[in-house]
């Protein structure tokens, strides 16, 4: 995750903890998992270009996503209202096993 948001929107995240795991399953029948990090973004690094297929990274308020028509899943409003709730799952959850 903390690769992907640096590819994704050019700025370095530091995760702290976990709001939320979600699973869902789309009309096509393909299944998804998200897990929702919440952390702080440390640096934008602008020199760096944006991910094949990403044209901007943009930035919205709570307010703004609510009014938005176009989100990818209803797992952006969950994660949100999640977040908003006080989720705090810790990092631990996700383990390394070699």
């Amino acid at each position: 995750m903390i690769r992907e948001t640096l590819e994704e929107t050019r700025w370095e995240f530091s995760p702290s903890y976990i709001s939320g795991i979600y699973r869902w399953i789309h009309d096509n029948g393909e299944t998804y998992l998200r897990i929702c990090f919440a952390g702080k973004v440390v640096k934008e690094h602008k020199e760096l270009n944006l991910d094949t297929g990403i044209e901007q990274a943009i930035w919205l308020n709570e307010k703004e996503i609510y009014q938005h028509e176009n989100l990818r899943s209803p797992l952006v409003i969950k994660s949100i209202e999640d977040f908003i709730s006080g989720n705090h799952y810790p990092l631990s959850l996700i383990q390394d096993i070699s």
